[in-house]
């Protein structure tokens, strides 16, 4: 285990300083400050991890991360072993140490009585180390099977399916209707929380272990999802959970409002040194966000950095605890007030907070949005929510982002094309092994679990991996020598 004693004698819990707010919303770059190799603090934060009888650190990480073996090998400084440790249930450890909200942290034993172990900076610091050090190197499979899968989705679940099924000797295409790689991870997480470069170089090493990828590609567009699954042995659904859910009142159809995924699309691209003709841009407006998720903490930090004379999030509900409640004992997830990287950079929060209504301008404004209607949320006996007569107040309005969540994946093409089922909750309906009842087809990640965290996007890439791995041996069970496999490569 890491030190026996590190808990008792390192009882704060201390993770890197972020850059400055009036230096960092200047820019695009990662908040956090660049730390010397090592991170001083680093091992006697690791130090800290208990070694429990019972790791509830396992049970509050979805992928099932091995997390005090690797806090003890930080501790010892054994970088190598730590990395060979992490990706042995993580394959994008650079992506979950930066925007999962870290479950496991809230497991943490040690979390009953002391702040709990900085399991998400260790994790991310491990991952850094080992690219700085040239640990992550392409695994290109010794033999290829024959077989070809697509993967159509690019984001974590995508990516981690095809890195698996490469691995696995399989030959695998990726393919993403947007111009670039990455799905969410691209467009829809800004670069102050994930700079792109991460996502890069890991393709690098996906690319250079014989992984394939499409963008600019639709499917059930560009290819029907039937001349897909007519090219390759398996195809696997990845394309999360897209359809985002709206907020039809009064006023809705006026300019000026978005869904966050719009906005939010529109500023990574432009951040990477695109263009986009008639951005939606925050500069000089008064912006409101409905929502106060961390969808809506990347669109305060993008409009403040856009320049934005004011920003307001709003909440419906209550504000939540600063500290676990006996409603949510360990080693629950509990539901706290947060303040995000976002929130220390400006803008006003407000709770009880019920949208009644967009209000448009006048004369030539008339089309466009200028204020929000609230009023103050009620809880009903029944337990529902709705806004107060009597207590309506507009507010100024100029933009306002929509950040609600997403309902579902985008399913018309799939059940006009290939005859797949929607379950009530608008997911693919699949069964256990991932699979939706067509043959070779599997489906994994938000579009077929819903709306969810990037670690669950990532442990179901690779458990839906393993179901097509298992249904391609069945259809083969001797792999072919790799110079006999030129014929696969053709996808």
């Amino acid at each position: 285990m890491a030190d026996p004693r590190g808990f008792l004698k390192v009882r704060d819990r201390q993770l890197p300083p972020n850059r400055p707010v009036e230096v960092r919303i200047q820019d695009w770059k990662d908040v956090h400050e660049q730390l010397p190799e090592g991170q001083p603090f680093l091992r006697a934060q690791a130090g800290r991890c208990m070694d429990c009888g019972i790791p509830f650190c396992h049970n509050g990480c979805p992928l099932g991360n091995l997390i005090p073996e690797w806090n003890d090998l930080v501790w010892r400084g054994q970088w190598a072993d730590a990395i060979e440790r992490l990706h042995a249930t993580n394959n994008f450890p650079e992506f979950t140490g930066r925007i999962c909200p870290a479950p496991c942290e809230s497991s943490c034993v040690l979390g009953i009585s002391q702040p709990p172990v900085t399991i998400k900076n260790v994790e991310v610091s491990i991952i850094d180390e080992a690219f700085e050090r040239g640990y992550v190197t392409p695994q290109v499979p010794q033999r290829l099977t024959g077989h070809t899968v697509a993967v159509v989705g690019s984001g974590p679940a995508g990516l981690a399916a095809a890195q698996q099924l490469t691995r696995a000797g399989h030959t695998v295409a990726v393919y993403e209707r947007d111009d670039a790689i990455g799905g969410l991870l691209r467009y829809g997480v800004p670069d102050f929380k994930l700079e792109k470069r991460h996502i890069d170089r890991r393709l690098t090493q996906m690319t250079a272990e014989g992984t394939r990828f499409r963008p600019n590609v639709e499917i059930g567009r560009d290819i029907t999802w039937d001349d897909l699954r007519a090219r390759y042995d398996a195809v696997v659904v990845a394309t999360g959970a897209t359809v985002p859910r709206d907020l039809p009142l009064p006023g809705r159809e006026l300019d000026g409002i978005h869904v966050a995924m719009d906005y939010l699309h529109q500023a990574n691209v432009v951040a990477a040194g695109g263009t986009v003709p008639d951005q939606i841009t925050a500069e000089g407006k008064h912006v409101v966000i409905i929502g106060g998720g961390d969808t809506g903490s990347d669109c305060l930090g993008t409009a403040l950095r856009q320049g934005a004379a004011s920003v307001t999030t709003l909440a419906i509900g209550k504000r939540p605890p600063s500290h676990r409640t006996a409603e949510q004992p360990w080693p629950t997830d509990p539901v706290l007030f947060e303040v995000s990287s976002s929130h220390e950079e400006g803008g006003e929060r407000a709770y009880l907070a019920s949208t009644v209504a967009f209000i448009g301008g006048e004369g030539d404004d008339a089309g466009a949005v200028r204020h929000l209607r609230l009023a103050r949320t009620e809880y009903l006996p029944d337990g529902t929510r709705a806004p107060t007569p009597g207590t309506e107040q507009d507010v100024p309005a100029d933009l306002v982002l929509i950040c609600l969540g997403f309902s579902g994946p985008e399913t018309s093409a799939l059940v006009d094309q290939i005859g797949v089922r929607v379950t009530r909750r608008s997911t693919i309906q699949r069964s256990a092994d991932f699979a939706v009842g067509l043959p070779g087809v599997f489906v994994a990640g938000d579009a077929g679990r819903g709306q969810s965290l990037v670690v669950w996007a990532i442990a179901e890439g690779r458990a839906a991996a393993a179901s097509v791995d298992a249904y391609l041996n069945g259809l083969s069970e001797l792999p072919a020598p790799i110079e006999a496999s030129t014929q696969a490569l053709r996808p």
